[in-house]
């Protein structure tokens, strides 16, 4: 038989780069199969474009809450600049770039859509129709990642409702916007347009942000009313209309809402309905399940990494597990022993239990780990540790009545974190510390001599280990 290349991956979003980057390093031949532009969802309808539109309006409000810096700020925001900035980060729809960093690494492309037709062998059909199949010497790697679930509401398919794509990459800010779902798509686009001048209403069938810890949701929720928001949680749809006018949500409380535009922020689903799983015997439109090195169980040489596996579907997540698999298929392919022990890089236990994620609402929101009630689940005897985030010296410089939250669930038989929420303006930037402290397991004890830099909002550090020890004192 002939082989095209050792590798094929299935999807040129970041989680497929990183998988051919790392086999190229390592010596191997890949090519990447893509149906749309390289670079994937957060290129072009996700991360990029919804940061960009979030980040214009938070550095404003950031400015206004400082006095002296608000006194200089006179105008309003240009949304029309706000839009241009957002595209430009989107590389105005275009993967030029992203192709040219492709031959740059020694990664080749071909354009089509792709599905399994045997065991290490890919048929790709090109937009003019035209049908080839590739076969691989080593793996065949599958990176479709995911796309929006739109529910079985009436009315609700033909009314052509806005998913995150058209909410990212909408060439004008709707007078008014409807969002069904209280998970993080819909809540940053209901910060977003709400900012950019859109009247929203966000509609939830549970709470806000429910798979965090309580008070995230509900800071969040008091954030999105400051700004104009209606928030409307534990309700939910039972119709929706299009007509002249605009869009009719109607409730099951039975009250309707109208706007100019809808947004379905209900929930992810994978891309693989028609991506040949039968071939391999999986269930096509399901979750690709692998194991620790990304690899698909039965199937030696047929790995899934990203979203499509339904581990985390986050872009960092995907990014880490494509390194991983990367790394499991050079290292197969050369014959030696995969490292599959806890810590070993040739696996992706992050998935597991120290998975970092930032919510760019008003306020922000970052997480690490498990939150109190899924620690007590897993069986660990847990201590809570809070903090007022507003009492740190380094946050009321920041901004003047800075208000925020923090949270420490540690593992009290072990002395380790075992996961942290923090709940405020700009904590992002604090969540790193918090997953170095998760997945490496550093005991308490230990943290206290990391002593965090004054006046900084690190100093929430110290604060909530002085709370374990007195604790202990007590």
């Amino acid at each position: 038989m002939t082989y095209d290349h050792d590798l094929i991956v299935v999807g040129g979003g970041p989680a497929g780069e990183n998988v051919a980057d790392r086999a190229v390093q390592g010596g191997l031949t890949a090519v990447i199969v893509e149906s749309e532009l390289v670079g994937g969802e957060c290129s072009y309808w996700a991360c990029m474009p919804s940061k960009a539109l979030l980040r214009s309006p938070q550095a404003l409000r950031s400015a206004q809450r400082v006095a002296g810096a608000s006194a200089a700020v006179t105008g309003e925001l240009d949304v029309a600049a706000v839009l241009a900035r957002r595209d430009a980060f989107a590389s105005r729809w275009s993967d030029e770039s992203q192709v040219g960093w492709l031959d740059s690494a020694g990664i080749d492309l071909v354009r089509g859509h792709a599905r399994l037709v045997g065991e290490r062998e890919v048929g790709v059909t090109d937009a003019d129709g035209a049908e080839r199949v590739l076969r691989a010497r080593h793996a065949v790697v599958l990176s479709t990642g995911s796309e929006a679930m739109i529910p079985a509401i009436d009315g609700l398919a033909t009314a052509a409702p806005w998913t995150s794509r058209e909410a990212t990459s909408a060439a004008r800010i709707p007078a008014s916007l409807t969002i069904l779902g209280g998970g993080v798509v819909g809540v940053e686009m209901a910060t977003a347009h709400a900012q950019l001048g859109s009247e929203v209403s966000l509609i939830a069938r549970g709470g806000l942000l429910g798979p965090m810890e309580p008070f995230a949701g509900e800071l969040v929720a008091d954030g999105l009313g400051e700004l104009g928001v209606s928030v409307r949680t534990g309700v939910g749809t039972t119709r929706v209309e299009r007509q002249e006018s605009g869009v009719v949500v109607e409730l099951a409380d039975g009250s309707s809402v109208r706007s100019a535009e809808l947004l379905v922020a209900t929930g992810r689903r994978p891309r693989t309905a028609d991506l040949g799983l039968e071939v391999v015997g999986l269930e096509p439109g399901s979750w690709v399940r692998t194991d620790d090195t990304l690899r698909v169980p039965g199937h030696d040489w047929l790995y899934a990494v990203g979203d499509v596996n339904g581990r985390a579907l986050l872009t960092h997540q995907g990014k880490y597990q494509g390194r991983a698999a990367g790394d499991v298929i050079v290292a197969r392919a050369r014959g030696e022993r995969v490292d599959d022990r806890a810590w070993g890089r040739h696996v992706a236990t992050a998935d597991h239990r120290a998975v970092p994620q930032i919510v760019f609402s008003e306020p922000e929101v970052a997480s690490v780990g498990l939150t109190a009630a899924a620690a007590e689940r897993a069986g660990h005897r847990v201590v809570v540790l809070d903090h007022d985030l507003g009492r740190i010296a380094g946050a009321s410089l920041r901004e003047d009545g800075y208000s925020g939250r923090a949270r420490l669930v540690v593992d009290e038989d072990r002395e380790v974190v075992l996961g942290a929420t923090l709940v405020g303006p700009d904590v992002a930037e604090l969540v790193q510390a918090a997953t170095v402290a998760v997945v490496a397991e550093v005991p308490i004890p230990r943290l206290w001599h990391a002593v965090p830099a004054y006046p900084s909002v690190s100093e929430i550090w110290l604060r909530l280990l002085e709370a374990w020890f007195s604790r202990s004192r007590d």
